[in-house]
């Protein structure tokens, strides 16, 4: 009676049975020792297959190792996780996260397969948060990703970290620190990366590492060369853990894939020949091997799942997500041009005119006369279009500068299946993105008929080889359906928030049943860099208000870059008014001396105690401070300044005790603590 063993001196599985069973182990993947005359294999996914013909204990071995893979697979889908993870003050994991944090944990790699936009970023950052050993860190990207991952990693990693981007020299951290490179320049580092042993690297988008022969994949995951050949071996980056993030791991071509998860799951997937004859359909034909084919590919998406990979769909989480995420993608400029430079410039010399207005709509918000805040708005709005409509030609370089990154990102969303829509202003940018992807692209922009726009809309709506819609912003944001996406990406800002909003709400109407994604792309220091985030902030504001018409006056109201933005600019007139509510007069006079104390101090730039003040804030605070007393609006206006300026007030105010039981009674986010 044939059975299967384990011999522990070899380390291995062992066949026991007559020449007329050697089938029977051959089929399972055994080899054969011709030294010691018997079938053997080392793997347990091989022996597994026995398992009906195992010994007492090697019955055990092997139930016990089913069953691991079973909660493995299991983990593979969870859409939560009985885990405590530190976040920072005012954010939170979403429970898929956490599932996705504790996968993470329970392994030595992993691939980190989550559809597009669920926030594998975020999940990597907590990671390194649920694990104090890890004290290096590498993260490999895009070079358009570099100030994403520095951005999302100052905003999310709850320990200070020293976090570098590489640029023209290689930092070495010392005994912590994080390290931001992107695929293009490894090899100019590649003595630096490997002096070092990372506790974890994580490498983004680690589907641009699917080809064996192209210099990122080799600098990477390593390169062996055949024999004979004058080719230089490569070792792999070394690093105790390792994180690969792709939304899109499960290609057709499962040759595809067999470079990263080789190196994730080298014991799973221990040789090449044997992937590419099961996965891959291997024919050999006239012109030798192909193996761009595919073949049980169930089979191989249970052991990826079973072994590495954790992977969920939009689908299956969207109770935990909300009806719209918003991203700002900040990218390097490296185009070689002044337009960032430039269009700065142009802002500046308007920007004293916009500023004395925009106080003008930070106090009327505080007015009991709802004509004097349409009113202030209608004058900041039509100051602004005069300024936009000035460097509009500077704002158009930009734009161009940025098209590469643009049509990159956009080439990814489609690699990963998904419809996507983008929207811009100028006709040579919305030109290029449609030539760039051919039939697989429509367009909509005002110099087209309506028969013709209809046509593009219909196309991308009914049309599966339709991937990509590109429409003019103010032509296509309005009136239209565009739900067979559910990711929009802004390859354009307009300054009016409203507009932004129609937008995504071609996206965002009946019928749409998953969360939208928008994406806004912009260079780093550009006027859209500054706008796109207090345009988001303002947006989230604004979905929460339930007075429609607050909404939509507060929707017209421009918005500027940062230098502009006070403390009550994405402060609702409805929020100050519920504020106000909560206000004594105790309160009103508490708050009015903390802001003369304050206007004492800030000269709208720097102040006594070396901290800077914004020039919105200054001016509203300095207009407040200047006035006999204060309405109970007024004075939860001023509360918004206190509260963003707590640390130059505590310095100096004598009542910190009143004004944090003060911001907590409003319930409001407070910094300081009681001493």
């Amino acid at each position: 009676m044939p059975s299967l063993c384990f011999d522990k001196a070899n380390d291995r599985f062992e066949w026991i049975g007559d020449y007329y069973s050697k089938d029977i182990p051959k089929g399972a993947g055994f080899r054969w020792d011709p030294r010691e005359k018997v079938w053997w294999s080392d793997r347990k996914d091989s022996a597994v297959k026995l398992v009906s013909y195992a010994d007492t204990s090697c019955k055990k071995m092997l139930t016990d190792y089913l069953r691991s893979i079973e909660t493995t697979l299991v983990a593979s889908k969870a859409v939560d996780a009985d885990i405590d993870v530190q976040s920072p003050d005012g954010l939170d994991y979403l429970p898929f996260q956490l599932a996705g944090i504790a996968f993470m944990q329970s392994r030595r790699n992993t691939l980190l397969g989550d559809e597009m936009g669920l926030g594998k970023t975020v999940e990597a950052l907590g990671f390194i948060n649920s694990d104090s050993s890890i004290k290096k860190v590498l993260i490999i990207c895009p070079a358009s990703l570099k100030i994403n991952w520095a951005m999302e990693a100052q905003r999310w990693l709850v320990k200070e970290w020293n976090i570098e981007i590489v640029t023209r020299c290689f930092p070495v951290p010392k005994k912590s620190g994080i390290v931001i490179i992107n695929y293009d320049v490894l090899k100019k580092y590649t003595d630096a990366i490997r002096a070092i042993e990372w506790d974890l690297l994580i490498a983004d988008e680690i589907h641009l590492c699917k080809n064996s022969k192209a210099q990122r994949t080799r600098q990477v995951l390593g390169h062996k060369p055949k024999k004979g050949s004058d080719e230089i071996e490569i070792s792999p980056i070394p690093a105790k853990r390792k994180a690969f993030l792709t939304g899109t791991p499960l290609v057709n071509r499962p040759i595809e894939l067999w470079t990263i998860i080789s190196a994730l799951a080298p014991q799973t997937f221990p040789t090449f020949w044997n992937f590419v004859t099961t996965y891959c359909n291997a024919t050999k034909g006239e012109y030798g091997w192909d193996f761009t084919g595919a073949s049980n590919l169930d089979e191989l998406q249970e052991k990826l799942r079973s072994s590495i990979m954790i992977r969920r769909l939009k689908s299956e989480v969207l109770k935990e997500l909300p009806p719209k995420r918003r991203q700002v993608i900040e990218m390097p400029d490296i185009s070689g041009t002044r337009a960032v430079a430039d269009e700065n410039a142009a802002w500046e010399q308007r920007e004293d005119l916009l500023n004395d207005l925009k106080v003008a709509v930070e106090l009327s918000k505080a007015s009991d006369d709802p004509e004097d805040y349409r009113e202030a708005v209608a004058d900041l709005r039509e100051a602004a279009q005069a300024a936009f409509t000035e460097i509009s030609k500077l704002r158009h370089a930009t734009a161009l500068a940025k098209l590469p990154y643009v049509i990159e990102h956009v080439r990814e969303i489609i690699l990963s299946g998904n419809k996507v829509v983008v929207f811009a202003h100028h006709h040579d940018v919305i030109n290029r993105l449609h030539e760039e992807f051919g039939v697989a692209a429509v367009k909509l922009t005002g110099k087209m008929s309506i028969k013709a726009r209809q046509a593009s809309v219909d196309r991308f709506q009914e049309d599966s080889d339709v991937m990509l819609f590109v429409g003019q912003t103010q032509a296509a944001g309005l009136g239209i359906t565009l739900t067979a996406a559910s990711h929009v990406v802004f390859a354009e800002l307009d300054w009016v928030p409203g507009t932004i909003t129609q937008a995504e709400d071609r996206l965002h109407r009946k019928g749409q049943e998953e969360s939208v994604l928008v994406q806004h792309l912009v260079l780093e220091g550009s006027l859209d860099a500054h706008m796109a985030q207090v345009l988001v902030d303002k947006q989230e504001v604004l979905d929460a208000v339930l007075d429609n018409l607050t909404n939509t006056l507060e929707q017209e109201e421009p918005i500027f870059p940062t230098a502009t933005v006070g403390a009550t600019s994405t402060t609702s007139k409805q929020k100050i008014k519920k504020l106000a509510e909560k206000l004594t007069m105790s309160d009103v006079k508490l708050v009015h001396g903390a802001i003369e104390m304050l206007a004492g101090m800030c000269d709208g730039a720097m102040a006594q105690d070396g901290h800077g003040f914004n020039k919105i804030d200054t001016m509203v605070g300095k207009s407040l401070a200047g006035m006999a007393t204060l309405s109970k609006k007024q004075a939860a206006m001023g509360l918004r300044i206190c509260q963003k300026y707590q640390k130059q007030l505590f310095h100096y105010y004598g009542n910190e005790d009143e004004l944090i039981t003060l911001f907590e009674k409003i319930g409001t986010k407070k910094k300081g603590k009681k001493k």
